[in-house]
């Protein structure tokens, strides 16, 4: 029996962890140990900015989180590596010369 796979359609059915960075901050571990129920802990994001999305820990996307009835979401922003990319200058006119036909 021969294997052969199309493409790289055999791996759409790997399970892999999509995870949503909220932001994240630095504290020292006496801070940790002396958070409670009504501890407030100020993140390094700014509210209007977009959420990093990482499949096993490595960023794809950027989103925003909606929410949808009594759960949260994310909608899509930005794909990394999706952006178009930039054309090469179109090289400039030449210059007609004595031996070209006109």
């Amino acid at each position: 029996m021969t294997f052969q796979p199309r493409g790289f359609d055999f791996l759409k059915d790997v399970d892999v962890r999509l995870t949503v960075e909220l932001g994240s901050t630095s504290m020292k571990l006496k801070d940790v140990l002396g958070l409670g129920e009504e501890s407030v802990v100020m993140l390094d994001r700014m509210t209007d900015e977009l959420l990093d999305v990482m499949v096993n820990g490595k960023l794809i996307a950027r989103g925003e989180v909606v929410a949808q009835g009594d759960r949260f979401g994310l909608r899509i922003v930005e794909l990394l590596g999706s952006e178009p990319d930039v054309a090469a200058p179109a090289p400039a006119p030449r210059k007609a010369t004595k031996g070209d036909a006109g």
